[in-house]
């Protein structure tokens, strides 16, 4: 069931798997177990539903039980309260994951998304006017700012995971909120995309690992890159290799992000576009104070405004212009 590239990728590894106890991240949890791979747990409690405290009491016991480390964010996010609860849920969820990689030296995220996931987000983004590129979303393996993103069971149906829950008779919870429709997801999940994986699961698994190798070959390359600086031609394929390195900021874009992406910007306050006749550079957005002399460097090698604070400290990369 567990994806051998994510295996091979996890080998040695400090990694933190991002639990709820539901479906798919309990199996999960018992599977990597049962393949040695060590972990420990990170679980954010919204405090939205009912059984809230009960699951964060039971993923304590379980991390006990194992002996293994859980870090826990208890917040108070209301299901009827936040206009858009499934993106605040997510953003909190994954600038918790973030602090807790950064203080504690975890190099790989475990996350449970699996098949259906993966379909779901192929529906949405149709539904909205994707390319090829924005309509296989996730990678098995996908490397991010200060962490890898491991996904084990991108390639695993939720009828497989169900399966083997029953099948080993293991304990896991229902996230009630995950049958409320008004969410785009829940609504696409239910209405499309569950029945035609339970359908037709070995076709989609095929289709995506051709649709994922189809991608790589449009993206194309990056001129230079490091774990915060990137460098693409500018193209009218450029957009595919933003849209990668916003990635890496932990940063996907919307459609509203791409239109400003296309000429000079800062995204989500991470990140800086900046452009130049033949090249579009993505840099990380810090506003130093700038010394004289190299403000008039960059105005005289024509560095683009927004990408200047952050060539200040790394001025060795001037070379670039």
């Amino acid at each position: 069931m567990l994806n051998q590239q994510a295996l091979d990728a996890l080998k040695g590894k400090k990694a933190l798997l991002a639990f709820s106890y539901g479906v798919d991240s309990t199996a999960l949890f018992y599977l990597l177990e049962e393949k040695g791979v060590e972990f420990d747990l990170a679980l954010v409690n919204y405090n939205s539903r009912k059984n809230s405290l009960t699951e964060e009491l039971e993923a304590r016991s379980l991390a006990a039980k194992f002996n293994k480390q859980i870090y826990i964010k208890s917040l108070n996010l209301s299901l009827q309260n936040s206009s858009n609860f499934e993106k605040t849920a997510r953003d909190l969820r994954y600038q918790f994951f973030d602090e807790i990689c950064l203080e504690f030296s975890y190099t790989h995220l475990i996350t449970a998304h699996q098949l259906n996931d993966l379909f779901e987000w192929f529906l949405m983004r149709f539904s909205k006017g994707s390319g090829l590129v924005n309509l296989v979303g996730m990678s098995v393996v996908d490397k991010r700012q200060n962490y890898t993103i491991v996904r084990p069971l991108l390639d695993t149906s939720k009828d497989e995971i169900k399966a083997f829950l029953h099948s080993q008779k293991l304990k896991y919870f229902i996230d009630s909120s995950n049958s409320n429709t008004k969410f785009e997801r829940n609504f696409i999940r239910e209405s499309f995309s569950d029945k035609f994986v339970a359908k037709f699961s070995s076709g989609v698994k095929k289709s995506f690992e051709f649709l994922r190798s189809e991608k790589d070959i449009l993206e194309g390359e990056f001129i230079y890159q490091d774990s915060e600086f990137f460098i693409v031609k500018n193209s009218p394929n450029a957009m595919n290799l933003i849209d990668k390195a916003a990635k890496k900021f932990g940063v996907v874009m919307s459609q509203k992000q791409r239109l400003e992406a296309k000429k000079e910007c800062v995204i989500s306050a991470k990140f800086s576009i900046s452009y130049t006749k033949d090249r579009v550079f993505i840099a990380p957005y810090i506003t130093p104070v700038m010394t004289k002399k190299f403000k008039e460097t960059c105005r005289v090698k024509k560095v683009p405004k927004l990408l200047r604070g952050y060539i200040s400290t790394r001025q060795k990369l001037l070379e670039f212009f």
